[in-house]
């Protein structure tokens, strides 16, 4: 009988020609399943195998055991601080797994240069730490972080580093939203710096050498209790991890905001305009405002919302300032 992982490659192989493979997972179970419309997976092991994430691989910590591919050598391990630099094979599965996996991943540079070939749960182990670096040294900050990672996860701490400029640590809610992240947010251009996000080799973020960044701004700041995460309310349920796009969903504005009021707020924080803007409907009842931004490119939305994301409105006459939010949309375009 042919073993799994031999089986998930075969499968792998006949498919992909005839359309993109995203997911295989195989069930051990007797009887007739039903045909799910999405498949959940949660790790990439010989048993399933997301191919829209790549760096979704978990083993159990003491169980090290590595598989041949027949389709290429896969990274020795799914965690990028190990790895100083990962060059995918040209038949690599993960080149065909999304447009956001790079064809080169590169780590930073303070890792070491080799390290053995061995399956110690030191190196397979899983981490709630990402770490950044390519951040640009003058308008990257701690919250500006928090409100790019915040989308795909509860963020908990940030910390820039002082030994390694540009380069900062955030503890996020669990492994899994430092996975969405890794995923979606490696190799984006942010401020015409390209950032490289993996998950770090630390556990926690400990909040020693606190300094002052070039904006002012602490080193360091701790997000636990801010009301700005995503992931823990009763609505959690209902965010929907997108990719970086070019269009924008804004909500929680208030109900008087307007297309030159949002102009004016992207000219007097110098990021990229919006070209097209679209309300929707909003019933009688409704306290708030949203609805759509489109921008020229995908780079440009990013930085608005790194910039914007969370950002308050005053209305004279109404106490409580409105918090905008901030959300890549599901929409391509207005």
């Amino acid at each position: 009988m042919w073993s799994l992982c031999f089986l998930q490659d075969v499968l792998y192989t006949v498919c992909n020609p005839v359309g993109n493979v995203l997911r295989i997972v195989i069930f051990k179970r007797n009887g007739i399943q039903a045909m799910p419309n999405r498949l959940n997976v949660v790790r990439n092991d010989n048993t399933s195998w997301d191919y829209t994430k790549p760096f979704l691989l978990h083993r159990e910590r003491g169980k090290g055991r590595q598989r041949q591919a027949i389709l290429g050598e896969h990274p020795s391990n799914g965690y990028g601080p190990h790895c100083p630099l990962l060059t995918l094979p040209t038949n690599s599965r993960y080149r065909r797994s999304s447009e956001q996996v790079q064809d080169m991943i590169s780590y930073p540079p303070l890792l070491p240069k080799t390290f053995p070939s061995t399956s110690s749960s030191s190196l397979l182990g899983s981490s709630s730490v990402a770490m950044v670096s390519g951040l640009h040294p003058s308008k990257m900050n701690c919250s500006r972080i928090f409100n790019l990672f915040c989308l795909y996860g509860n963020v908990e701490k940030v910390k820039f580093m002082k030994s390694v400029p540009g380069t900062a640590l955030v503890e996020m809610g669990d492994e899994y939203a430092v996975d969405r992240a890794v995923t979606h947010l490696n190799g984006i251009k942010v401020f015409g710096k390209k950032l490289n996000v993996c998950v770090s080799k630390q556990q926690a973020v400990i909040p020693s050498q606190v300094f002052e960044l070039a904006d002012c701004s602490s080193s360091y700041q701790d997000f636990s209790l801010t009301r700005n995460n995503r992931f823990s309310s009763a609505h959690s349920s209902r965010n929907i991890i997108q990719p970086p796009a070019a269009v924008l969903h804004f909500y929680n504005g208030p109900p008087t905001l307007t297309q030159h009021q949002l102009l004016k707020l992207c000219s007097e924080h110098n990021v990229p305009s919006f070209i097209k803007f679209k309300v929707f409907d909003a019933k009688p009842s409704s306290k708030t405002l949203s609805g759509l931004l489109e921008f020229d490119s995908k780079t440009e939305a990013i930085e608005a919302l790194t910039v914007l994301n969370h950002h308050q409105i005053r209305i004279p006459g109404i106490s409580n300032p409105f918090t905008l939010k901030l959300c890549f949309s599901t929409s391509s375009h207005l």
